[in-house]
């Protein structure tokens, strides 16, 4: 993520991020009201150092079903304090107490009934709560976090692209006629991919024009869907974008050249062999919103060289997108430690 353009300038402060587990916390929004009975258990699981298909997997066990009927909203960061949602079937008359899984690596808070399982994505959103150590500037960050509340570009985090790049590596060899056998590795990749040309084109945009200038010609979303519409710029446009009734957008490639503008096709030429390989995959193309606009961005300093962050975030977005625009951070987990030492 380092390549692509800051809104705000780069910053000017170097931090640690993930020095602690405690240093990372996530809470799941689920944002479902459950119905208190039905086939399916919904577990409130609080992990630490453990990723998400290995509580899933846990789960299984102890209801005696497989790993695939286990269902959870999203994938949780491994090294972090993170609380969020899964989901079992157990039939109904059957009580299986999960607290007995509790050890020192997860726990679990909260079961309850349900009348269907929990799908990917189904979730409101996610809050965090960042602890930055070994801060060299924090005045440039107390002085950044106002234009931050205002929104920063809506770039996919480097997570998304697997270690060093890999998924991305993985997509030059397929889409160069290498076959990926494994289904939900080809799913990675491809989603690497889409992410990557997103991010190129976000970035692009934030380097002629910002976040908050439009083009005469943009395509909107309607906010909180995945509908979207082209048109020029207007009165009534600009009213409902004041209003968040829609948003600016960018676009997730795929087949044809429904929802793009002409700037941006001149953006996608040199990544028309990406893009001719996602539409020969099936895939078709979407928006996704170019602001992101933190909830109840806050933040305390601790002493003179940490501070703490706490923010809100729609689903599918990166913590990683707002922290960049206010401090050079340098991942410090023992994962990310161990593969430098190597």
């Amino acid at each position: 993520m380092s390549e692509l353009n800051y809104l705000y300038g780069k910053p000017l402060s170097k931090a640690d991020f993930k020095t602690h587990a405690e240093d990372f916390m996530v809470d799941e929004d689920l944002g479902i009201e459950f119905t208190g009975s039905g086939e399916h258990v919904c577990l409130q699981v609080v992990k630490k150092g453990e990723n998400t298909q290995f509580i899933a997997k846990r789960i299984a066990e102890k209801a005696g079903v497989s790993p695939r009927d286990v269902s959870y909203a999203g994938l949780k960061d491994r090294h972090g304090v993170c609380t969020q949602w899964f989901s079992v079937p157990v039939p109904i008359k059957k009580h299986i107490e999960f607290s007995e899984l509790n050890n020192e690596q997860f726990f679990v808070v909260s079961q309850q009934r349900h009348n269907r399982k929990l799908r990917t994505g189904c979730h409101r959103g996610n809050r965090f709560t960042i602890t930055l150590r070994n801060v060299t500037e924090p005045l440039d960050i107390l002085c950044r976090i106002n234009a931050v509340r205002a929104g920063v570009p809506n770039y996919f985090g480097e997570q998304r692209f697997g270690h060093g790049g890999h998924n991305l590596e993985m997509a030059k060899r397929m889409f160069a006629g290498e076959r990926i056998r494994d289904k939900k590795l080809r799913g990675l990749v491809i989603s690497a991919a889409r992410s990557y040309v997103f991010n190129e084109i976000v970035s692009m945009r934030v380097a002629e024009h910002g976040l908050a200038k439009t083009m005469h010609r943009e395509v909107f979303m309607l906010s909180g869907s995945n509908a979207f519409f082209e048109d020029n710029i207007s009165d009534d446009n600009i009213a409902r974008l004041a209003s968040g009734d829609i948003v600016m957008s960018a676009p997730m490639v795929g087949k044809g050249e429904k929802g793009l503008t002409e700037t941006e096709k001149e953006w996608l030429e040199p990544y028309q062999s990406w893009i001719e390989g996602l539409s020969e995959l099936g895939l078709k193309n979407e928006r996704r919103m170019l602001r992101l606009i933190p909830d109840s961005l806050a933040v305390e300093t601790i002493d003179e060289t940490t501070l703490k962050l706490s923010f809100g975030l729609p689903k599918g977005c990166f913590a990683t997108a707002l922290l960049r625009e206010l401090v050079d951070y340098q991942d410090a987990s023992p994962r990310e430690q161990k593969q430098k030492d190597a």
